[in-house]
């Protein structure tokens, strides 16, 4: 799982609870089923409105993709490809069929492109083909989480309102409208809640995620056109670096015990 999703909305959620506890609320005070389903199902019909079926059928699953943890690990792709290159060079490009298969499958479907003989330019054009059309799916979910956001406080403002035409209709009854009023206030409670605690903070998260895996295939498309171009291992590793922060890249552990070497070599002058 996730180290910060799931954690991150339950330590929200307590923030909040707690606060209101602390400030005298009683938690039962809180809890109010006519609110939660004004906001919750109220919310879920405007996004059905907004959304085709397919995708409002696809929240749980764009819930667990945010609160599943996925790494993308950058520095075995270069290596994988300094590999490639370093046999292409040697054996040939059809060498590398047997390579493919045991690569990921947008690797494998480069590689195999790049053995078939498949223009270079051909070769970027399916792949960064299938990155944009990745990239737009992946615009569903946060979207629709986006979407929630801005739902959900106006679900709870038309829960306050129909409280306090409530509150307006037992104002015979001093006794019990200091309490009508706090009931019609926590459907604005949840509304808010839930979009900055849950909807917002998980759209954003989804972004997130589909930034990484875009930055991992784009570092996979200039893998296998550098193989294909014959560029040597170090030019591969030089090229897919670049795509990498300093201190991924395989030079900045070396420049790090180069510069504290120098410093204690300066220090013992």
């Amino acid at each position: 799982m996730d180290k910060s999703t799931l954690p991150g909305i339950v330590v929200g959620l307590s923030g909040i609870l707690i606060g209101a506890i602390l400030e005298g609320t009683k938690p039962g005070s809180l809890v109010m089923l006519p609110a939660f389903l004004i906001v919750i199902v109220g919310t879920l019909g405007t996004v059905m409105v907004s959304f085709p079926m397919g995708v409002v059928a696809s929240l749980p699953k764009y819930f667990a993709i945010a609160a599943k943890a996925k790494h993308h690990n950058v520095n075995e792709v270069v290596e994988t490809f300094v590999r490639l290159s370093d046999r292409a060079r040697r054996e040939g490009l059809l060498a590398l069929e047997q390579e493919a298969a045991g690569l990921e499958p947008f690797a494998s479907r480069g590689i195999q492109m790049v053995v078939d003989g498949t223009d270079p330019t051909l070769v970027r054009e399916v792949l960064e083909s299938d990155v944009d059309s990745m990239r737009e799916r992946h615009k569903h979910g946060s979207a629709v989480f986006e979407a929630m956001g801005g739902y959900s406080p106006t679900m709870g403002i038309i829960g306050t309102v129909m409280g306090l035409v409530h509150v307006l209709e037992n104002l015979a009854n001093p006794d019990e409208l200091g309490h009508l009023i706090a009931a019609a206030f926590i459907a604005t409670l949840y509304g808010v809640m839930f979009a900055n605690c849950i909807f917002l903070p998980m759209g954003t998260k989804l972004k997130i995620k589909s930034a990484e895996e875009v930055h991992h295939k784009e570092l996979i498309v200039e893998g296998v056109l550098a193989v294909q171009a014959g560029d040597n291992p170090r030019m591969v590793r030089d090229k897919l670096e670049a795509f990498l922060p300093p201190k991924l890249r395989s030079g900045a552990g070396d420049a790090a015990k180069g510069g504290a070497s120098g410093g204690a070599q300066q220090a013992a002058a």
